[in-house]
């Protein structure tokens, strides 16, 4: 019976995710609400982003913050990041900016390079914590070396000004570089305004890290 029940449940979230993927918002409520009442993870983390961002539900912040607590204090990396962003805008709650950290710091431990870049922004900017810069570098870079192109324009912007760490032009220009990746004008104009500031053979260190930094997975960018 409980190997029965298991699966049930199991066909019961997948039967879900079906629902999700083909738009019927109202199959996938009534699959997954119960599922999440009787304490799956998966469905009180998914409910709870429907009703964070109005899909097929009216948006709701407050139910929103129900769920997503619920799959947060099981250890939900996801839920945690999502729940530390209601927190500090004050939707669905009040504004908290220390519950806020409280989550991020949760998220940003497992690894999850969202929660490890809003927890950078908290230290940067001072809200629920001490202001530390170092503290937001090094999240920054965890969370760039994932990827994250927020974290590496941050970055890039904190060693351009000496924020945390010492000015360092070549690494600037090679975050920025890497995080001009997709094409933003905006960043490849920042990273040209950084340039112009440099000497040619600095622009050419940058430019080799960038690529050495991109090739190997952001795991060699010092």
């Amino acid at each position: 019976m409980l190997s029965f029940s298991h699966a049930a449940i199991a066909d019961d979230f997948e039967d879900g995710v079906v629902a999700y993927g083909k738009g019927d918002f109202a199959s996938v409520l009534r699959l997954w609400t119960p599922l999440a009442e009787q304490g799956h993870a998966s469905a009180q983390f998914f409910l709870g982003g429907m009703y964070n961002e109005g899909t097929g539900v009216a948006q709701d912040y407050k139910t929103a913050v129900k769920w997503y607590t619920l799959a947060a204090e099981k250890g939900g990396e996801y839920a945690q990041n999502n729940l530390g962003k209601l927190y500090e805008n004050g939707q669905g709650v009040a504004q908290d900016y220390k519950t806020a950290v409280k989550w991020y710091t949760l998220s940003a431990e497992q690894g999850n390079a969202s929660g490890q870049f809003n927890l950078g922004t908290m230290y940067r900017e001072g809200q629920g914590v001490a202001q530390d810069y170092k503290t937001a570098v090094k999240w920054f870079t965890l969370a760039a070396e994932q990827g994250d192109a927020s974290a590496q324009t941050l970055l890039a912007m904190m060693y351009e000004d000496g924020l945390g760490l010492a000015q360092d032009y070549v690494k600037a220009h090679m975050w920025w570089n890497i995080a001009a990746i997709g094409g933003a004008v905006d960043l490849i104009k920042n990273r040209n305004n950084l340039g112009k500031k440099m000497t040619p053979a600095q622009i050419e260190k940058a430019q080799e890290a960038a690529n050495r930094c991109i090739k190997q997975n952001f795991k060699n960018c010092d």
